[in-house]
């Protein structure tokens, strides 16, 4: 098997890689797989870095069997017969990628979807979501210090790698009885925890957090059983939240009334209720000042989150009583962190942490020794058809 490292063509570019140059030579001399890498100027590692390990550097990747990138193959740079893993956005019906897939299926590709890689239990194998986490959380506590003004980090796409941002975080200047509040305890929720244990905030449980006053910063993480509750009062039953969730109303407004700031990692289901919404956010026991979004879902689950930001201007306010957009500094209004491309801002370790996640669940399956056909229900295309567990999607390929 051939597989080749794609140039990222999607505009704007992203610098983040499959595999990093190192990672490349370890599959190519150790695990016998021929690695080619497309010619790029725009990822965060060089044509040079990848050349100096010993892999060959190409225009074309035509002779390749798989073709590995990060964001979505222009339809013009789609290579016919061929085997393609990348972040589609098309498994979700995303109307702005429907003749990405309409094409894919004309020339015959098959694409495996990185966002769908499961194993047998339905987990997910390989995402980026730990340096979401690792960098929206980053953002969030960049953001207090601005709109407070008791200090100031650098941005972290301004350092070299992770380890300069994280030497940052000793500025980090928190009033006594400072709480953060977290929802989601996934990959996401785990990158978060990372930063906050680094700049020392201690942990304690959802009822001390609720319960009690402390004389230094403090954090809680929430799961879907300390967040919501049954409408008719019974106990929370976690099985039937997810069979059902329509039986379930937020119960998060009481961390809201005793946290200062709010970090969003959960995932959200259209069906689940919104965590909070404008009228909770009225409500004049109201506390949180600063919301890092990371999880990024526009105008539902979190009232506060009324657009995507960017990396280059990563907050707004959010006006309490009018549910509009004001100047972040304004100092009534809730600061909101909204990037929707976080690891972009840490391309190099977001990578290398990507890379070794494909290595360890991705690569053997796709030379074929994969006993629990993780490939396979990856596959939304196959023989220019969708694949059984896709045929959902025929509408959307139809347009209708």
């Amino acid at each position: 098997m051939k597989i080749g490292v794609l140039k990222e063509g999607k505009i704007p570019p992203d610098r983040r890689v499959p595999l990093s140059p190192q990672q490349c030579k370890i599959v190519n001399d150790q695990l016998g797989v021929e690695v080619l890498v497309q010619s790029s100027d725009i990822r965060r590692f060089s044509d040079e870095e990848y050349a100096a390990m010993g892999l060959r550097v190409v225009n074309s990747v035509e002779d390749c069997d798989v073709l590995i990138g990060v964001k979505e193959v222009p339809i013009d740079q789609l290579i016919p017969n061929k085997k393609y893993l990348f972040f589609s956005h098309t498994f979700k019906e995303q109307p702005y990628n429907r003749d990405l897939l309409k094409a894919i299926l004309k020339k015959n590709i098959q694409l495996i979807d990185w966002e769908v890689i499961t194993n047998a239990r339905g987990q997910r194998l390989i995402a980026f979501g730990r340096y979401a986490g690792i960098v929206g959380t980053y953002n969030g506590f960049l953001g207090y210090g601005l709109k407070s003004s008791r200090y100031t980090i650098r941005r972290a796409f301004q350092c070299e790698d992770r380890v300069e941002m994280e030497a940052q975080l000793v500025d980090v200047d928190l009033p006594n009885n400072f709480k953060v509040v977290i929802t989601g305890t996934g990959r996401v929720g785990g990158g978060a925890v990372e930063v906050i244990d680094k700049i020392g905030i201690r942990r304690v449980s959802p009822e001390e957090f609720l319960s009690q006053e402390f004389g230094e910063p403090v954090y809680t993480q929430l799961g879907v059983e300390h967040y919501n509750k049954a409408k008719n009062g019974d106990p929370f039953d976690k099985k039937l939240f997810y069979s059902d969730p329509s039986r379930f109303e937020s119960d998060f407004k009481k961390f809201a009334c005793v946290a200062d700031m709010y970090i969003a990692c959960h995932y959200w289901d259209s069906a689940a209720p919104f965590i909070f919404t404008r009228e909770d956010v009225r409500s004049s026991d109201w506390k949180i000042n600063m919301v890092a979004d990371i999880s990024c879902d526009i105008d539902c689950a979190v009232a506060s989150t009324i657009r995507p930001s960017t990396i280059e201007d990563p907050f707004y306010g959010y006006d309490q009583d009018t549910g509009q957009e004001v100047d972040f500094m304004n100092a009534s209004a809730i600061g909101v962190m909204a990037v929707d491309n976080l690891p972009c801002e840490l391309p190099k370790d977001a990578s290398v942490d990507f890379g070794e996640m494909f290595i360890e669940h991705v690569l053997e399956p796709l030379k074929g020794n994969d006993p629990e056909n993780i490939i396979w229900r990856a596959s939304e295309t196959k023989d220019g058809q969708l694949t059984p567990h896709f045929n959902y999607l025929q509408d959307y390929v139809n347009g209708l």
